[in-house]
């Protein structure tokens, strides 16, 4: 096996992106990493409860060695071996999010060769990763765009800190003879429609009815049917979300409600980025951007330069995204990805 890759948690934005990313490459490569300064931006730096299951699951899935897979821990040593598929489950053990466990690891099932089924259980609508609808309806439709096949299925909203929330995957192994020649993300195509949606799980329906009013309300020219829902989580939980249908895609945008923070300002956070997106007249939203990185490289394969223009524009070996903003995230994966 080849020496392990050195990684520098500290690069970049300084989270857990870099390992998520650093496990799916190594798993799906073979090529061993040791990890230093995990997470060190962090106020509370090193890994949490999500990293460390994100860890043991993909340590699981490719019978890995491991060294420093605890709690706190700011380096970490990963020797990967044979990736199979089967029946896996994956308990985060707190509110982490479960997309993002499931986004690091699809790309290593992706390599096995037999399908697999995954359940993680965590927290399915949580600050600071993809919601549920991002991930379903946003994220995987562009994967299978990809040539991938993956299904996915919400059993249980999970908030923060209850927890919960469960998801399931069916995953098959990729076939290459269906990686497409091309794939076009530069244009939208017309606008179909949207809704704005607020959900409440054992808290007042008037939050989400009044976070629905104010996005609807601003957004006129979107025509957003407005929908409010509940549903019976595990404890406390609001998010409000968007979807703007286009002809070529479904882009998610959302805010999460947690205590202290007001319906208004979930709302208004929520048409801050609806505009923001609209007048960038890009096609790939920015957080899809940086998450789309590692499937590309994945799929186009390990020849992929990344000195084409990656500021707004992508367009290598006939695969081209028109990205609506570069963000930390998306030039870290940019640095963490040319090391493997």
């Amino acid at each position: 096996m080849d020496n392990p890759i050195t990684i520098d948690g500290s690069q970049g934005e300084g989270g857990g992106q870099i390992l998520r990313t650093s496990l799916a490459l190594s798993a799906a490569y073979g090529k061993p990493f040791e990890m230093l300064n995990i997470r060190v931006k962090r106020d509370k730096p090193g890994l949490k409860r999500q990293h460390l299951t994100c860890v043991r699951a993909v340590a699981q899935i490719c019978s890995a060695q491991v060294e420093g897979d605890e709690v706190g821990s700011m380096r970490l040593l990963f020797k990967p071996g044979a990736i199979k598929g089967g029946t896996y489950q994956f308990d985060i053990g707190t509110a982490g999010s479960v997309t993002l466990v499931a986004q690091t690891v699809i790309p290593v099932l992706l390599r096995a060769d037999t399908p697999s089924t995954v359940t993680i259980t965590g927290g399915t609508h949580v600050s600071f990763a993809p919601i549920w609808e991002f991930f379903s309806e946003t994220y995987l439709p562009e994967l299978r765009r990809m040539g991938a096949h993956v299904e996915a299925e919400l059993e249980q909203c999970g908030f923060y800190p209850a927890a919960g929330g469960v998801v399931k995957l069916r995953v098959w192994p990729y076939d290459e003879s269906k990686c497409p020649a091309c794939y076009d993300l530069t244009d939208l195509g017309a606008y179909l429609g949207g809704t704005v949606e607020g959900v409440v799980s054992h808290i007042p329906r008037s939050i989400a009815e009044a976070e629905v009013g104010i996005v609807g309300n601003q957004m006129r020219d979107l025509a957003l049917e407005r929908i409010v829902r509940e549903v019976d989580a595990f404890g406390p939980g609001n998010y409000c979300c968007t979807r703007l249908r286009y002809e070529r895609a479904t882009i998610v945008i959302s805010a999460i409600g947690t205590y202290g923070k007001s319906r208004k300002s979930v709302a208004n956070e929520v048409v801050r980025q609806i505009r923001d997106f609209v007048k960038s007249g890009k096609a790939c939203e920015k957080h899809l951007a940086d998450q789309l990185l590692v499937p590309l490289h994945l799929f186009i394969g390990t020849e992929l330069e990344w000195s084409h223009g990656w500021q707004d524009y992508l367009d290598v070996a006939a695969w081209k995204l028109a990205i609506q903003k570069e963000t930390s995230h998306y030039t870290t994966n940019q640095l963490v990805i040319s090391a493997f």
